[in-house]
Parts: C-alpha cells; sequence; structure tokens
C-alpha cells in the first residue's frame, strides 16, 4: 500500500525487525523489484527499530487493547482508520516537535523546495 500511495523513489531503505513476513523471498522481491533496500534490525535487539516499536506499543495502547474485533477484515478496516485518520492526521509526536507525521512532512517538503 505505501508503495502505491507513496510512490517513493529506488534507494529507498526498509527498516523492519526479523519477521517471518519481511524475511521472506516475496518481500524481498518486492523490495528488489523497486530498487529497495532492506533492513533488518539485530537479532533480540528492539533498540535497532525503536521507531517501529514505539508506533507499535501506540497502536496497541490506544487503539487495539481497547477493541473486540469479530472478524480480521474488521480489525483491518479498524486499524487503517487509526492510521490515516488519527496516528498521521493529528496525533502529536514529542520527537517531531510537537507535530503530526503530515505535517511533518509537508513542512520538510516546503523546506526541501526553498533550499
Amino acid at each position: 500500500m505505501a508503495i502505491w500511495q507513496r510512490r517513493p523513489q529506488a534507494g529507498l531503505i526498509h527498516h523492519s525487525d526479523r519477521g517471518s513476513q519481511y524475511a521472506s523471498k516475496a518481500f524481498r522481491k518486492l523490495l528488489d523489484s523497486h530498487d529497495f533496500k532492506g533492513s533488518m534490525s539485530r537479532k533480540g535487539n528492539c533498540w535497532d527499530n525503536a521507531v517501529a516499536e514505539s508506533f507499535f506499543g501506540s497502536l496497541k495502547q490506544e487503539r487495539v487493547q481497547w477493541k473486540s474485533y469479530q472478524t480480521r477484515f474488521e480489525a483491518q478496516q479498524d486499524i487503517l482508520n487509526y492510521i490515516s485518520m488519527f496516528y498521521n492526521s493529528y496525533r502529536l509526536h514529542s520527537f517531531l516537535d510537537y507535530c503530526c507525521p503530515n505535517d511533518f512532512e509537508e513542512q520538510f517538503i516546503e523546506m526541501k523546495k526553498v533550499a
């Protein structure tokens, strides 16, 4: 979905944990087909992937633990809604100087245009 929506340039680095979905031949082939580079955290070292760990902690704490999903589709839709409608659009992040990710990205794009 990220490739389809964002159309990142070749050279993108996709950092993940050592989950089987990220180590699979199919996923590595997807990265290679777009000229992306895969980067995995070291075994047993969650600090290598602190940003993703923080996101999933927020997702679980702010959304998933309070829900009782009846189907996988219901869970998927609710999580996509959380990410696109709240987390990226409104949730303030201390690391981003208390901006939401969408606003921070807009500021970055504008800054690149000026430079």
